[in-house]
């Protein structure tokens, strides 16, 4: 079992955050290993919308389809995917700290199989470096507008 759990505080209010992390269509921007997200369900983003992921990790091109299986406005996004070698849980979730500042969290979780499960210990340090990456870039973002 992988699980990276990371989280940031940002210097901006939770409405903010929260809509510009659950837009999909910001993730290139502030994903340093998403390089294209297409969506499979009409807009906006609502439980059981589907997007199309294409990432870098590792070295290797990855596509794959995440669904929304939990939405709750401001509070928590869940995504799952269940295909490929490495099925997958990304949530995100916000706490506002107060009027100005939000904690923002990064969970994936998932249960490698056949030989992605032999570099799992890899693929934890890894993904939290990436993460860790990541929310200090959504931070930069957020924080600059």
């Amino acid at each position: 079992m992988v699980d990276v759990l990371t989280d940031i505080v940002i210097a901006c209010p939770i409405e903010e955050v929260a809509g510009y992390a659950a837009d999909p269509d910001n993730a290139p921007e502030w994903y340093v290993n998403i390089k294209s997200v297409e969506w499979q369900s009409p807009k906006p983003l609502n439980l059981g919308s589907r997007l199309a992921f294409t990432a870098q990790f590792l070295g290797r091109r990855l596509a794959y389809i995440y669904e929304v299986t939990d939405l709750v406005p401001n509070k928590k996004l869940v995504m799952r995917t269940a295909d490929g070698p490495f099925p997958m849980e990304t949530t995100y979730s916000w706490q506002k700290i107060d009027v100005r500042h939000t904690r923002m969290t990064l969970r994936n979780r998932g249960e490698p199989s056949g030989f992605s499960r032999l570099f799992s210990p890899f693929m934890v340090l890894a993904m939290k470096q990436a993460n860790r990456k990541d929310l200090r870039r959504i931070k930069s973002i957020l924080e600059k507008k």
